[in-house]
């Protein structure tokens, strides 16, 4: 068996077994984030929620996927069909490949590249492109208008969150995820992590991300009462349910890259206690649990504070950052806490 997983076959069955755990992974996950995302607003709102199909509600995410797969398709006359059944598709593959770079544990990686903050990067910003074709393509002036704001919104942000990252890839010098995550391993555990000498882009990074994620309470691409859900309004059935999930995976993904950024990832946050991928994934739910709070208790802004708080706040505060970052990086400043490539970690 060693000798066959040497060949080119063997080599390509055991990657082509890696992306099938991948996706598995990200799949159930994606259940339950629904799940605990209508648990989590259920609860504040002080009513039960889920709890019918299976055991507490467990089965309830699953019973409405199959509802939307077996639903009928329905196309709109007028629409670019090709156009209008590949936007979903797009927005769900690129939202599901981004998971490629992202580590678990130390070796536990589908792709360890050395730019993997550039892979996230590009394959998160092709994700508005699924958004563009599927308001264009359907041939309604509700969805089209729809598409253009998130459009807006989804680049505006990407530019605070790619400054955001500069500022971590200076402190490091890599931009591999796992030496952004071993630079983060120091003596004195939770306290060694990026979230302390950043500070105040953990914040921003998290609001950009509720921003190019269009949830609460930057959800304007889809608000029921402005655009009659907007990009999305003639969507029905199986390519509706590629949108949702693209949405939802693409937030799980947001989790992640908080965690390894600023969390030390799959670190342990008390010396002694061994690393592993059972805090990264821990942390990673415990930022969806802040996700899912923020839509429960946060009322929706108005596009034009929307767009406002992006371009004249936190592009020029995380702006301001990486200049003073990259200055005390250079001089190493507060025992090299910037310049983890220098002092070793």
């Amino acid at each position: 068996m060693a000798d066959f997983l040497a060949t080119p076959a063997g080599i390509g069955l055991l990657i082509f077994a890696q992306c099938l755990a991948m996706l598995g992974f990200v799949m159930i996950s994606l259940l339950f984030l629904v799940y605990g995302d209508r648990k989590i607003w259920a609860a504040v709102q002080m009513r039960r929620g889920p709890n019918v199909v299976g055991a507490f509600g467990l089965l309830q995410s699953v019973a409405d996927a199959l509802k939307y797969v077996v639903k009928e398709v329905v196309i709109p006359a007028g629409v670019d069909k090709t156009v209008f059944l590949l936007a979903p598709l797009m927005s769900f593959v690129l939202a599901v490949i981004a998971w490629a770079v992202i580590p678990f544990n130390d070796t536990w990686v589908l792709s360890n590249i050395n730019v993997a903050i550039l892979y996230v990067f590009a394959v998160s910003s092709l994700e508005v492109y699924g958004v563009i074709m599927g308001g264009w393509a359907s041939n309604s002036k509700y969805a089209f208008l729809g598409s253009l704001r998130s459009a807006a919104q989804m680049i505006s942000y990407e530019v605070s969150i790619g400054l955001i990252i500069i500022g971590v890839i200076l402190s490091t010098g890599s931009m591999n995820f796992g030496d952004i995550v071993r630079a983060q391993d120091g003596a004195y555990g939770f306290f060694s992590w990026y979230w302390l000498p950043h500070f105040p882009m953990v914040f921003l990074f998290f609001i950009s991300a509720l921003a190019e994620t269009n949830r609460p309470p930057f959800d304007l691409p889809e608000a029921e009462s402005e655009l009659v859900a907007g990009y999305q309004v003639e969507y029905s059935s199986t390519p509706f349910l590629l949108f949702m999930a693209g949405e939802y995976i693409a937030i799980f993904l947001m989790c992640a890259l908080t965690s390894l950024l600023f969390f030390g990832g799959w670190l342990s946050p008390i010396p002694g206690l061994p690393d592993g991928a059972l805090w990264m994934v821990g942390k990673m739910a415990f930022f969806f649990f802040i996700f899912a709070m923020v839509k429960a208790i946060t009322p929706r802004y108005r596009y034009d504070q929307l767009m406002r708080l992006g371009w004249k706040v936190f592009l020029p505060f995380s702006l301001f950052w990486v200049v003073l970052v990259a200055f005390f990086a250079k001089f190493e400043a507060f025992g090299g806490a910037y310049a983890r490539w220098a002092v070793g970690g």
